[in-house]
């Protein structure tokens, strides 16, 4: 059943068939009994068996001979049959993890933290990493089987179970085994314990996000208690919606389809392609984001005072991280080391291209001049509107999805956000927001294969592929676009709301006036 728990990162596979200073320790103390969870150690005693004598040795051993003569041939049938890891998906597998890794940290960190101001730098940046710490324990302790498991019949469309509660059943220390999950080829599989350690960056990074649109005046304690709150009731079955059925070498003949369907994802039985988290990640990010900075307000003297950003250099040095790191994130969805990864890497790679590009052009249109910044901004627009596209479209049409956002993101961090009128200080919602809807929505566009695109699997029994009516399957995802907005919303909203009546969501006036380096964590980022 190992084999059968994962998640499918893209409907598709068609190439692959392919988280102050005195006055916060209260707070902290609080925070810390609320989060601490004990764990049971499970361990697994062996029996020795006492074997008795046997009674002539002769007797014995021609006893014995022809039972293992016929065990012998079924044995040996079972061994081939069963699918062993290849080590060239392993060891892809393992740098993409590792890239993930450096997206967050220190990429994303680096990049938050050059947009603020020197006062609050370090307290972005230990919200990151910590952030980050947190969802990682909280994915192996509970948030893996959540998301990548079966779950309750009435309810398992929505959320998994408690199977890998604990990571349990990933590796058997009695026997140094290791259970095995599929990917999107038949009898292709990985080991499932790298398949969790991959998801764990995406659950880790996804948190991360939401930091940026309330940077500068919560509590390092809020912080922490809302991204578990908002992980264990949004990412989680949001991953699990979009991502979770039963794998393709479960689909062995038409008549166990639609009971294998049933047990899928709520999101994926509708047919909704995201190949690396457009939903997943960055528009339900964005979303919890934004509900975020409406519920905490303003900071003191926006729109009245300079807020510059306090090292653009450090900003371009966390995007470039991003860009090289998303490579992972969006080829290693892929699972396996073959013709759909080579498909999102090189989507990956021109999309985000395009959106510099266009980025650039629109700003010099608007202002006059291109900035660093914008350029900046720009590839990490074309990064989050390829991410469900990535395996999912053709070549072309990356760099159309990221020309598009660009210009769409522009708009989305100046008009949009004027609409709104909420200080998303590091604009999550105009990037990741608006370039995740623009990224879902085209992939149902360009993943038609009159368009270039590969199109999808329309049969997993037989892996044959083909392609969906374009308006049908942009109705999907616009569906699925909808469910994610106003599934983090709601969840959001109730989370921030149990803090604040919990343990407060906003730092005093005179903390904040300070800066949180100093108020929060003791410690300023630059020596005077």
């Amino acid at each position: 059943m190992a084999a059968a728990l994962l998640a499918s990162h893209a409907a598709t596979g068609m190439q692959a068939i392919r988280a102050d200073a005195a006055a916060t320790r209260p707070t902290m103390k609080k925070l810390i009994a609320i989060l601490a969870l004990g764990i049971a150690a499970l361990g697994h005693s062996g029996a020795a068996l006492a074997q008795d004598s046997a009674a002539p040795a002769a007797a014995a051993a021609a006893a014995v001979a022809p039972a293992a003569a016929e065990a012998a041939a079924p044995a040996a049938s079972a061994a081939a049959a069963t699918p062993k890891p290849d080590k060239g998906d392993v060891a892809w597998m393992l740098l993409a993890t590792l890239l993930v890794i450096m997206m967050t940290v220190p990429g994303l960190a680096l990049f938050y933290g050059g947009l603020v101001r020197s006062k609050n730098m370090l307290s972005v940046l230990m919200q990151v990493l910590v952030t980050f710490s947190l969802i990682v324990v909280l994915w192996c302790l509970y948030g893996y089987s959540l998301a990548f498991t079966e779950g309750n019949a009435s309810i398992g469309a929505f959320i998994g179970g408690f199977d890998r509660m604990f990571m349990k059943g990933l590796f058997d220390p009695a026997s140094g085994s290791f259970a095995m999950a599929a990917t999107f080829s038949k009898g292709v599989v990985i080991p499932e314990l790298l398949f969790a350690a991959f998801q764990a960056t995406f659950a880790g990074i996804t948190c991360c996000l939401i930091v940026g649109a309330f940077a500068e005046r919560i509590k390092f304690s809020a912080v922490l208690l809302f991204s578990a709150l908002w992980f264990t009731f949004s990412y989680a079955p949001i991953a699990h919606m979009v991502w979770f059925w039963m794998g393709p070498d479960a689909y062995t003949g038409p008549e166990v389809v639609d009971g294998l369907n049933a047990k899928a994802g709520w999101l994926w039985q509708m047919g909704a392609l995201d190949f690396a988290g457009g939903t997943v990640v960055h528009i339900n990010a964005a979303v919890a984001g934004l509900v975020g900075a409406f519920m905490i307000g303003k900071r003191i003297g926006y729109g009245r005072e300079a807020m510059a950003p306090n090292n653009l250099p450090f900003t371009m040095v966390g995007a470039s991280l991003l860009w090289v790191g998303w490579f992972g994130f969006n080829a290693g969805s892929a699972l396996e080391a073959g013709n759909s990864a080579v498909l999102a890497f090189m989507n990956t790679f021109s999309a985000t291209a395009a959106a510099v590009l266009a980025w650039s052009m629109g700003e010099a249109l608007m202002r006059g001049k291109a900035s660093m910044l914008g350029a900046a901004s720009g590839a990490v627009a074309g990064l989050v509107a390829i991410t469900p596209a990535a395996g999912n479209v053709g070549l072309m049409g990356a760099i159309v999805i990221g020309f598009v956002a660009g210009f769409a993101c522009l708009w989305g961090v100046h008009g949009l956000k004027r609409l709104l009128g909420a200080d998303d200080s590091l604009d999550v919602f105009g990037v990741h927001g608006v370039g995740g809807i623009v990224g879902a929505l085209l992939t149902g566009v360009f993943n038609n294969q009159a368009l270039g695109g590969p199109g999808l699997v329309t049969d997993w029994v037989t892996a044959a592929t083909g392609s969906n009516d374009v308006a049908a399957q942009v109705w999907v995802q616009l569906k699925a676009v909808g469910v994610t907005v106003g599934w983090s919303a709601v969840v959001a909203l109730l989370a921030f709301k149990f803090v604040d009546l919990t343990i407060g969501l906003r730092v005093s006036e005179e903390d904040e006036r300070q800066g949180l380096d100093i108020s929060t964590h003791g410690e300023t980022a630059y020596s005077k």
